[in-house]
């Protein structure tokens, strides 16, 4: 298994695959190497850019300021960058994963 993120002398990069619009919220799993996210705000004006950082701010008990879209603001295919260097961040980054039913 491959996994959606990777360390950086920052913190970490993460490669997801959103899908806006949705009922709620969440973390559908492993899309080959990134991870998707439904996000239940729709695409319109940067809401649901703002709802997938808010999101994993929250899930990765993080402030929203440490987390930056750096690729993808127009597009389901997204790159985000974590800054933090916090030992436990990599276990609640793995923790995002759904476990299998």
């Amino acid at each position: 298994m491959s996994e959606f993120f990777q360390a950086t002398c920052q913190g970490f990069v993460l490669r997801l695959t959103v899908a806006p619009g949705a009922r709620r919220t969440e973390v559908v799993g492993l899309q080959g190497d990134r991870l998707k996210v439904r996000l239940a705000a729709l695409p319109e004006k940067g809401a649901a850019n703002r709802e997938l950082i808010a999101f994993l701010a929250r899930e990765l008990k993080i402030p929203k300021g440490s987390i930056k879209l750096t690729l993808g603001a127009q597009s389901r295919s997204k790159v985000v960058e974590v800054l933090g260097l916090d030992p436990d961040l990599r276990l609640r980054l793995q923790n995002l994963i759904p476990a299998a039913p």
